[in-house]
């Protein structure tokens, strides 16, 4: 039998406001609340309620004949307390049928596992507390934010206890191999990686209601036939996409629900196929081989790594910048620095200054609140000016470039004098020539006990 893993991703950013210069200092609330509110309810009333009672009905009505699996982020389940709970409801319900999987993911869908190996494992301890608080279960299976995998982060990821990973099938990776077989970390065997099979799953995700594909339109028969027409060697396929697929990413209007449910109904229907989830495929199903992916891959865009978010130097900048503040975070220990610290490495922020045009560019601009890729990035940048200020406040340390100038040694300090003695010679320029006898004469008269001197500073401290 060819088992058919279906995996859906969801989440949501906070979305910032527009954060001028002149705000830096002064307003620290960063977030857009009434446009935040206003997609996370529109893509609830369309996606997410609609689609969870579909597969309520299905779950209920086949048993364990049809299973799924969903990976949500922390912050798109705070958004869920915040502004739709009862879609954290229907999520209950789901996971009361016993056929359905949470993946573990970290907590603000950021790139921590590219910054800081402490901060991702901060994350992912957070993510998976918050997923067993809400419905009762302990994730086994890992997916990392936008598929971002590599030998490195899935050794990673194994030493942390999961038995298993998502990753992209992508090309470059496989080269000739099929994404329909299972296989191991190349550094820790012990981590078995399920790759995605991206032309099937983009077809749903991406070309459903294109009526320029010429498979348009796509009917669930013709679409049972692909999923049926690889080798009989390959016992399942691994179908993974934004849950935002069936009724957003795909209008209601273009039949996807209705697509979905009679899919689903011919595959349980059909003796030749069946559903599993991520970690039944991993128990019941032999390795094949070892994965090599030395540089980190993904599922974005044509190129399949990390050029949708760190493809410019505006893109590291921001990236730099935010996760170099980490130490002043932790020594704050303050609930707002540390929530606003998590939302601000969602990766989305980097995503939004994404330079890339052409074919890509169209999925780029989805849910994009900014004008331009520049905006994003100077309305980012302003927020995180401030966010700094704050930290420097609450702990009583200066930032120099990210960081603590008491902790700068070797060429970052000499570059942190330099700097500091460009800004005090412009200042004694504005302040023009200094008078010596003028100066002595302010010094006494604002000190009674006469002129400072190294004596009268000893015994002032």
């Amino acid at each position: 039998m060819k088992n058919i893993c279906l995996y859906f991703q969801l989440h949501q950013p906070f979305r910032l406001k527009r954060y001028r210069f002149f705000d830096v200092g002064q307003d620290h609330y960063y977030y857009d609340d009434y446009l935040n509110k206003l997609i996370l309810k529109k893509v609830a009333q369309r996606c997410y309620i609609p689609s969870n009672e579909l597969l309520y009905s299905l779950l209920t009505e086949f048993g364990g004949q049809f299973k799924v699996s969903f990976s949500l982020t922390g912050i798109l389940l705070d958004q869920l307390e915040l502004y739709a709970p009862e879609v954290i409801e229907s999520f209950k319900k789901l996971a009361k049928t016993g056929h359905v999987e949470f993946l573990s993911e970290t907590y603000s869908h950021s790139l921590a596992v590219l910054g800081s190996t402490e901060e991702f494992k901060n994350q992912v301890t957070l993510h998976k507390e918050k997923i067993e608080s809400l419905f009762g279960m302990t994730p086994t299976v890992f997916r990392n934010t936008e598929l971002v995998y590599s030998d490195a982060i899935g050794e990673q990821v194994s030493k942390m206890g999961y038995k298993a990973m998502l990753a992209e099938g992508a090309k470059h990776v496989l080269g000739w191999k099929s994404p329909n077989f299972l296989y191991y970390n190349v550094l820790d065997p012990k981590l078995k990686v399920l790759l995605r099979n991206y032309k099937l799953s983009d077809d749903i995700a991406f070309r459903f209601s294109n009526h320029s594909w010429s498979e348009w339109p796509l009917t669930s028969e013709k679409y049972l036939q692909w999923l049926k027409g690889s080798p009989a060697n390959e016992d399942f396929v691994n179908l993974f996409m934004d849950y935002e697929t069936f009724g957003e990413h795909q209008p209601v209007e273009s039949g996807i629900h209705q697509f979905l449910d009679h899919l689903v109904r011919l595959i349980i229907k059909d003796p030749e196929t069946g559903f599993a989830l991520p970690s039944e495929i991993v128990e019941s199903h032999q390795s094949v081989g070892p994965l090599s992916v030395p540089y980190p891959s993904s599922w974005a865009d044509e190129e399949r790594d990390l050029s949708a978010w760190l493809g410019n130097e505006m893109q590291k900048e921001a990236f730099n910048k935010l996760n170099s503040v980490r130490n002043l975070v932790l020594q704050a220990n303050d609930e707002d620095l540390s929530r606003d610290w998590g939302y601000l490495q969602a990766s989305d922020h980097l995503y939004y200054m994404s330079t890339k045009f052409f074919a890509d560019q169209a999925v780029h601009n989805y849910f994009n609140p900014y004008n331009s890729p520049y905006d994003a990035f100077i309305n980012f940048m302003n927020i995180v000016s401030d966010f700094i200020i704050r930290l420097e406040k609450k702990t009583k340390r200066v930032v120099y470039k990210g960081i603590p100038i008491d902790e700068l040694t070797g060429a970052p300090l000499n570059d942190a004098i330099t700097e500091y003695e460009g800004v005090l010679k412009i200042l004694r320029q504005k302040r023009g020539p200094i008078n010596k006898v003028t100066d002595s004469k302010l010094l006494k008269s604002s000190n009674t006990k006469g002129p400072i001197t190294k004596t009268s500073k000893k015994k002032k401290n």
